[in-house]
């Protein structure tokens, strides 16, 4: 029986089984779970899909995942904000972390799938519906091991899509208490499926939001000389910003500055009283990364104070780069060699994306790996953060195994 034949509430249509990449590479236990279940990790997939909720929010989501952890016999935990949960599988005195993300993205879905989202304005277009239910399986599947060598720690994480991220919310209750080493997946449409991608070192880049309110006087057009010219004064910023931070960091640290919105007047001969600034602020670097702020600040104060015009600025920290531990990351790696074979494991480029589970990894090693979920040769590659990505579900399977292999691995080592 299948989760879409136990609970009807949950049916969504378009359900089919899919193939196991990795049949027969596994502990038997883990072939038999993921024979009688293959199906419903896609079933899990399709449901969160179709029921999207942003960060914080995602009360239906952490309720499934409960659910079906409590009728294995699990006892999950339940942030006090209601959602994210925390579960720990078998027994010991050693501990390794698994964490998937919850949340969707404020965006309408344009992908015509059965199971699209159902909820107008949000979808699942960075894969988090992947990431909860890979991590479900694998804690199911490790639950139905006769004996662990260890607890594996399921950490299914509210907010990861809003700075500074549901992470420190994790860390703040507790999560990491005794933990050795956390891991998690990505989903990469870049990848093909049955491919891992690992990296040591940092494997994305830190991200924070950069929003300059300037104010003035006002005035006409025709005097300038009269009032403080605010449309001047937003233009040098967008231009002498990005440019002066590029001449005080190290051009190695991939430090980038690109505004994303502006908003200044409406009529074309009145210069107005407002206008608005916003941006993202990357860099490779961790180090850069701790410097950035007070160079910010220290040149919008030097660009706007030729003009006169009035500027609050708000400088929003984000989230470090997630520096992959090398024991860690080559965990990862052997884990997909042994599941898919020598050609499985590759190497992945440093992404300018932010990912907060960077913040795991400031207080014990661990690493994240790229999942490929890209069909293959001749299908077009659907990235994430748009309306029309999508996944192969041939991906699940794989990220289970992966999931339970280095679980057990870390828990040996």
């Amino acid at each position: 029986m299948t989760l879409l034949d136990a609970h009807t509430d949950l049916a969504v249509p378009g359900a089919a089984s899919v193939t196991d990449l990795g049949e027969g590479s596994g502990p038997a236990w883990l072939d038999a779970w993921l024979s009688a279940h293959r199906d419903d990790v896609v079933a899990w997939r399709r449901t969160v899909h179709a029921h999207p909720e942003l960060g914080r929010a995602e009360h239906r989501t952490t309720a499934l995942v409960a659910r079906e952890l409590m009728a294995a016999g699990l006892e999950p935990r339940t942030l006090p904000g209601g959602t994210g949960l925390v579960c720990d599988v078998g027994y010991g005195d050693r501990c390794v972390a698994l964490r998937a993300d919850l949340d969707a993205l404020p965006l309408q879905e344009a992908t015509g799938l059965p199971f699209a989202s159902t909820v107008p304005d949000v979808m699942h277009a960075c894969g988090h519906d992947a990431h909860t239910a890979m991590l479900l399986g694998a804690g199911l599947a490790l639950a139905s091991a006769p004996a662990l060598p260890g607890r594996v720690r399921l950490i299914f994480q509210p907010a990861e899509e809003v700075q500074p991220g549901g992470a420190i919310d994790m860390v703040a209750d507790g999560a990491l208490e005794g933990v050795e080493r956390i891991f998690a997946l990505h989903c990469d449409p870049r990848l093909e499926v049955g491919k891992l991608g690992t990296r040591v070192g940092p494997i994305t880049s830190a991200c924070d939001i950069v929003e300059v309110a300037l104010t003035s006087p006002g005035g006409h057009t025709a005097r300038p000389h009269l009032t403080a010219d605010l449309v001047e004064a937003v233009g040098s910023l967008i231009t002498q910003l990005p440019l002066l931070l590029t001449r005080q960091v190290d051009p190695r640290s991939g430090t980038v500055l690109v505004w994303g919105a502006v908003q200044a007047g409406e009529a074309p001969n009145a210069i107005p009283q407002r206008g608005v600034l916003r941006g993202t602020l990357r860099t490779a670097d961790r180090h850069t990364w701790g410097e950035l702020e007070g160079r910010v600040r220290a040149i919008v104060e030097t660009v706007l104070a030729p003009y006169g015009v009035g500027y609050e600025l708000s400088y929003t920290r984000g989230v470090p780069p997630v520096v992959n531990d090398e024991r860690s990351a080559r965990m990862l790696a052997d884990a997909a060699v042994a599941i898919l074979g020598p050609d499985a494991s590759t190497g992945t480029e440093q992404s300018s994306g932010g990912e907060d589970f960077a913040w795991y990894l400031e207080q014990v090693p661990g690493a994240m790996a790229r999942l490929g979920v890209w069909p293959g040769e001749g299908a077009p590659m659907k990235d994430i953060h748009q309306p029309t990505f999508d996944l192969d579900e041939r991906a699940l399977p794989v990220g289970v195994r992966v999931l339970a292999n280095v679980a057990l691995a870390a828990l040996t080592d």
